[in-house]
């Protein structure tokens, strides 16, 4: 516990939650005072989220852990258990974004009276989820990646792998396989990708199909039952929970 308290001061006493809590509340703000209509100002939000959270996340948490290697190994000497050491490490990392990220959307919601409306609940959550994820993948990829260049690198690959390769790879796959079924693959090949899972739901919320594309109509009347919802929220939890399981690993096994 005490080492979470270091960790989560010296995070948040960094310039980057704040400028990080500023961005988001500028965004909102703006958006919801000269944007006319819920949807358009939840598409908005949501285009600026599901790109900013993952990148910030998979970025930051990939150069906070190399930047901590030396810190990392002076803690290790003391007697103390790695996994106490990884996971206050990671929610140390994770925890003052989501903050930063709730608040910064959070308070203008709340002045515009929209902050319990069901697309901006949904999400603030997706996006808090989305940060644990991303958080979870960056530190996993500073473990198993000594160099930071190279580490960084792959982050920034997989950053955009999953916010525009993947929805170009699924399109592309969706039509040369249009004479068959493909409700089902789509339907997987969705779960396989966290900003997708948390995009469909955010849109579901406000009923704007037609902004979903091709993927967000095949698969709305599955993700829009309760099986469907159930099943997103288990995928993202899943998101989180494995890249962490396999960091914690490494991090455990790693001769630093």
């Amino acid at each position: 516990m005490r080492l979470l308290k270091y960790v989560l001061r010296d995070i948040s006493r960094g310039r980057w939650v704040l400028l990080y809590f500023l961005f988001f509340f500028a965004v909102t703000e703006g958006l919801l005072f000269f944007t006319a209509g819920e949807a358009k100002t939840i598409v908005g939000l949501m285009n600026v989220v599901f790109l900013l959270i993952p990148l910030a996340s998979i970025m930051f948490g990939t150069l906070h852990l190399h930047n901590s290697r030396d810190f990392i190994e002076l803690i290790l000497t003391q007697p103390v258990r790695r996994s106490t050491v990884f996971c206050a490490l990671y929610l140390g990392v994770a925890i003052p974004f989501v903050c930063s990220f709730l608040l910064g959307v959070g308070i203008p919601a709340f002045i515009h009276a929209a902050a319990f409306s069901p697309a901006i609940v949904t999400l603030l959550t997706t996006g808090a989820a989305l940060t644990f994820v991303f958080t979870s993948i960056a530190f996993y990829l500073g473990i198993v990646i000594n160099d930071k260049a190279a580490g960084m690198g792959l982050a920034f690959i997989l950053w955009l792998f999953f916010t525009v390769i993947y929805d170009g790879v699924l399109l592309v796959i969706t039509v040369m396989f249009q004479d068959y079924p493909m409700e089902q693959p789509t339907i997987a090949m969705v779960i396989l990708n966290p900003i997708d899972l948390a995009r469909i739901a955010v849109m579901l919320t406000v009923d704007y199909a037609a902004l979903m594309g091709y993927t967000g109509a095949v698969v709305q009347k599955f993700f829009g039952s309760g099986f469907g919802v159930m099943l997103s929220a288990m995928s993202l939890l899943l998101w989180i929970a494995i890249p962490f399981g396999v960091g914690l690993r490494s991090f455990n096994n790693k001769d630093w």
